[in-house]
């Protein structure tokens, strides 16, 4: 069979089983079985043996998450290991990634906190683009902290900044002490999906609880953490926190009434729809 053959029998079955972009997880799983790059695909004249991507066709048609099949997830400028046991990046989250690289670009060494890391996505990011950032990761689940571990030191082994990586749960209130009033920015993508979301298969039967869900609104977890920011941050450090697009209003609502911070804003992501709030740690009076 051609890969031309190949690819719309795949695309077919995938959209048969509800996959969102079956065309293009068809290339990549295809791509990924024949160890060539995707675009490589279009001058293949035969597929010798496609036992390998068969076998991984099943498992995606099974709904079993591209980026556990293939190894990787591409965000922004890095690709990092992921698997069973860690949450998938997502491409909205490059958005607050690239807001937090913007509010630091004029500082030398800017102190950068990401609280709930997962596979070290934003904070990695943000070692990779601001060589000088001090950056620390912290994560409470041990099986998502083995991946942040993993991709932290193959970025630092590629010659990124290191990343200190640190085991604990961002509503710890004995959290990161010795930075208390001294960072620059604290960033999180918390648990935040409320405990009655119906969600993709990918993400209920693949993504770890611990990065999902945060109780009856979502925000419990979102609670905790806006105290550990404003323990962390210097008077007039920031804060930007992802949620859910539900959640653009009470988010938002749930920092002003915490008192302390201001200039609260929400941010759409590229398709418009309400996706993280940033605020500042209000200023000491002179």
């Amino acid at each position: 069979m051609t890969p031309r053959e190949l690819l719309q029998q795949a695309a077919r079955r995938l959209a048969e089983a509800g996959v969102e972009s079956p065309r293009v997880d068809a290339e990549l799983l295809l791509a990924h079985a024949l160890g060539v790059p995707r675009a490589r695909l279009v001058t293949l004249d035969d597929v010798p043996d496609s036992t390998r991507f068969s076998h991984l066709l099943d498992q995606r048609v099974a709904r079993v998450p591209l980026q556990h099949l293939t190894g990787s997830a591409a965000f922004r400028h890095l690709e990092l290991a992921v698997g069973p046991g860690v949450f998938v990046p997502r491409p909205e989250t490059e958005q607050i990634a690239g807001w937090v690289l913007e509010q630091v670009a004029g500082l030398d060494a800017p102190v950068v906190v990401d609280l709930g890391t997962g596979s070290g996505a934003i904070a990695l990011s943000v070692a990779h683009e601001h060589p000088g950032a001090r950056v620390t990761a912290v994560e409470r689940d041990p099986d998502a902290i083995a991946w942040t571990r993993h991709n932290a030191d193959a970025r630092a082994a590629a010659g990124d900044t290191p990343v200190t990586v640190l085991a604990g749960d961002m509503t710890d209130r004995g959290l990161l002490t010795d930075l208390d009033g001294r960072v620059d920015v604290v960033v999180s993508n918390p648990p935040y999906v409320p405990d009655d979301a119906r969600l993709p298969r990918e993400v209920a039967d693949h993504d770890p609880p611990l990065a999902l869900w945060g109780g009856p609104d979502g925000l419990d977890v979102v609670r905790g953490l806006l105290h550990t920011a404003a323990r962390l941050l210097r008077p007039g450090g920031l804060l930007a926190v992802e949620h859910a697009d539900v959640q653009g209003g009470s988010l938002p609502a749930l920092v002003r009434a915490h008192g302390g911070w201001v200039d609260v804003a929400d941010h759409p992501d590229l398709a418009g729809r309400p996706r993280f709030t940033t605020a500042q740690l209000q200023k000491r009076d002179t």
